[in-house]
């Protein structure tokens, strides 16, 4: 891949066109995105129908990067109603195979339909260094956005997967799972408010874990107070195995 990337970058401008003769699925990838920009085309042997398939697959995928780039999710401000004791439980980590910006988080909660933005662990602390990977997501049984707009429990992920990255400010791009990390810790519950819907997120008790106010900044769940407000997703749609539906569907 290192020689093909030094052709992809030698060619930059000059209008020549590189073709990668392909052969194996796990190259396509690499082929396809060399140098975020990738070959302009692939040769790829006749009778393999898996290898053509999955080239198909990628090239609609990356033609659908630059708008994925730019795609926007709508947030709302929620008001925290009450914060609790929640227990200790399985918390998961979900650390991606690039970093996040300031500002930048998933959206997750125990309801599909109201789920907190959680910023991801790009600030220093005196306590720990950075983590610019890493979101601390919550409890195993929480919800999660992924990036085809799908839900997926934060138990049913894996590395590999995709999920829905959101900003302050409800811009979306997606990222790779590099690894989940799961442990046993002390959860908070916020219960929230937004309009005519409510909300709980459960949440490890740790000044690492923030949520993102409407006003772009953010706050540890360790000092959050009721009445404060923070950015959640609001979505009136059920879902069934993770794919959205019309029609109704309360979870508390």
């Amino acid at each position: 891949m290192i020689p093909l990337e030094n052709l992809v970058a030698a060619a930059a401008g000059s209008g020549t066109r590189i073709a990668a003769a392909i052969s194996e699925i796990v190259d396509l990838g690499g082929a396809a995105f060399a140098l975020e920009h990738g070959v302009d085309g692939l040769v790829m042997p006749l009778g393999n129908d898996d290898l053509w398939t999955e080239a198909a697959n990628l090239v609609d995928a990356k033609l659908e990067v630059s708008s994925e780039n730019i795609s926007s999710i709508d947030l709302v401000p929620a008001k925290i109603t009450a914060k609790e004791s929640g227990g200790v439980g399985e918390r998961v980590c979900v650390d991606l195979i690039e970093r996040l910006s300031i500002g930048e988080g998933m959206v997750v909660g125990s309801s599909a339909t109201a789920m907190a933005l959680i910023h991801g662990e790009t600030i220093p602390t005196e306590f720990v260094p950075t983590r610019p990977f890493r979101i601390g997501a919550g409890a195993v049984h929480a919800y999660c956005l992924m990036a085809d707009d799908s839900t997926k429990y934060l138990s049913e992920l894996d590395s590999g997967d995709e999920v829905a990255i959101i900003s302050a400010t409800g811009q979306r791009r997606s990222a790779f799972i590099g690894r989940l990390k799961i442990e046993r810790r002390p959860f908070l519950i916020l219960r929230f408010e937004a309009e005519s819907t409510t909300g709980q997120v459960i949440l490890q008790q740790a000044e690492t874990v923030r949520l993102v106010q409407p006003s772009g900044s953010v706050v540890s769940i360790t000092d959050i107070s009721i009445g404060d407000e923070i950015m959640i997703r609001n979505d009136s749609q059920m879902r069934h195995v993770g794919i959205a539906l019309a029609g109704e569907m309360n979870e508390k």
